[in-house]
């Protein structure tokens, strides 16, 4: 939602309004703007991570189960020749080794796609929630109602919140 010609209209009237506390307005709607910009700039980013880990958890899983197929016809084939040399033996057991650390690494990138995830959700609860603090805040000046604009501070603190539970959550 493009909220920069509500934020221009809100500027304008607490230069020509008369009334200071539309300054106050004015400027907080300024405060919440840039703290928007802040947590949607952190919540593309997690975004971004969150594709990244899971595309490489994706990648890890393929190579997991190319692992497990030349386990599976190295068995295969170690069975139907009835004797396995000492080579195969240790092959099959190195492909057995590799196959659980390509099993935790990937599991591993799994959880970090679903953390950084989570984190772009909470970031971009607060973007949503600093738009609607502007939009009222707007709406305050236009209609030059204080209680408005304490709703929209109101709301806005909530979005500071949600930006710094993304900052504190791991």
């Amino acid at each position: 939602v493009p909220l920069e010609h509500l934020q221009e209209e809100t500027h304008h009237h607490a230069e020509h309004g008369g009334e200071k506390w539309i300054s106050w307005v004015a400027l907080s709607t300024a405060i919440l703007a840039v703290l928007a910009a802040i947590a949607a700039l952190l919540s593309g980013s997690h975004a971004n991570e969150a594709m990244m880990r899971q595309i490489e958890s994706a990648d890890q899983w393929a190579f997991y189960q190319a692992k497990g197929i030349k386990a599976a016809v190295l068995e295969a084939k170690m069975s139907l020749s009835g004797s396995s040399s000492e080579a195969d033996r240790e092959k099959a057991e190195k492909y057995f080794e590799e196959h659980n650390e390509i099993q935790n690494e990937a599991r591993e990138k799994q959880t970090e796609a679903k953390s950084n995830f989570h984190r772009h959700e909470v970031f971009a609860r607060g973007v949503t929630l600093f738009q609607i603090a502007i939009a009222i805040a707007a709406i305050s000046a236009l209609t030059k109602r204080r209680r408005y604009w304490l709703v929209s501070m109101i709301i806005g603190a909530l979005g500071c919140v949600f930006l710094v539970l993304g900052f504190v959550q791991h």
